[in-house]
């Protein structure tokens, strides 16, 4: 699963330490995975993955708020390899929040496959967790994210090296330019505009300002995609060149849904539609290659830019006070 460090300007736990947060997300997804999945494998009932509503969640004992062992498994035995799992070593925030994935199962599945889609799904909602909230301050999620079937699909399917930004609002000479769809990987930047309308719509490119939409007899114009996809280019570049880094940046136009013929396009664009959007995307499923240490430097270069906009988890509680007084 891809690792979704920015979504719009809500806030990310990334920003806190991209070092560290990405090797704990994959280490505790595969180790919650692996448990789930030999439970099981042996019959042992799923139950205690059910969780419990708030009001029947028992508070811990004085002093242990900030256990991350209890967030995470509340007064279930903990067993001694997960005793020993050091994911939040060395942090200076506090902890809590870092282990507090614990899969909902709403039934109890027949198949390996069922059980996999239901972590699967649980994991996408905890990776709009992490991206739009730390332990102190949070951002209001617009819920149409939650159905975001290209969000999903990035986030679900492609590799735990790869790195997210979607549609994110960053900041330049003082003005929020928003950005379309960055994925780097650890081989590339990719920038990534989409183009879809309905099923089986066709776009037909030209230099022009304007492109022709051709859906059975009917036609439009859109907006001519190249040009956005350009800037967003040019601005990732920049922002690379000004960090002194020297890393591939590619620009991708993409119809999952639709056909693109635009013969003139430029070289430096692939174009990737409903043709060539499935084997596209198996060949970036497929990669094993490792995170590197130049691609922290890219996805950091454009988080310290990016716009922020939150609000104190403390005030929040207070408002919510104040409503019931």
């Amino acid at each position: 699963m891809a690792q979704l460090i920015k979504l719009l300007d809500y806030i990310s736990r990334y920003e806190n330490d991209l070092s560290r947060y990405p090797t704990q997300y994959i280490r505790l997804k595969r180790y919650q995975w692996e448990r789930m999945k030999t439970q099981w494998e042996n019959g042992i009932d799923l139950s205690e993955w059910q969780q419990k509503s708030d009001e029947e969640v028992e508070e811990p004992e004085e002093g242990n708020w900030f256990s991350p062992l209890f967030r995470l498994f509340g007064k279930r035995k903990i067993d001694s390899e997960y005793e020993n799992f050091d994911v939040g070593k060395d942090t200076e925030e506090p902890q809590e929040d870092i282990f507090d994935f614990n899969p909902d199962l709403v039934y109890t599945p027949s198949s390996l496959e069922q059980l996999r889609k239901l972590y699967l799904d649980q994991l996408f909602h905890f990776q709009i967790k992490w991206a739009s909230s730390t332990l102190m301050d949070k951002s209001r999620v617009d819920p149409r994210y939650m159905r975001d079937s290209l969000l999903r699909d990035f986030a679900q399917l492609l590799p735990d090296s790869y790195l997210l930004f979607y549609y994110p609002i960053l900041m330049l000479k003082k003005a929020p330019v928003e950005l379309e769809i960055v994925i780097v990987t650890p081989v590339e930047c990719m920038c990534i505009t989409v183009l879809e309308r309905e099923n089986h719509a066709a776009f037909i490119g030209s230099s022009d300002r304007f492109w022709v939409k051709k859906l059975g007899d009917n036609e439009s114009k859109v907006l001519n995609p190249i040009i956005g996809l350009n800037r967003m280019g040019k601005i990732v570049s920049g922002i690379l060149k000004k960090n002194d880094i020297n890393f591939p940046v590619k620009k991708y136009l993409l119809s999952r849904n639709g056909y693109i013929d635009s013969p003139g396009t430029s070289f430096d664009i692939e174009i990737i539609d409903r043709r060539t959007y499935d084997k596209w995307f198996a060949i970036l499923q497929k990669s094993a290659v490792p995170m590197k240490s130049t691609q922290f430097k890219v996805a950091q270069s454009i988080l310290d830019i990016g716009q922020t906009t939150t609000i104190s988890r403390l005030f929040e509680q207070d408002e919510e006070n104040l409503e019931i007084e």
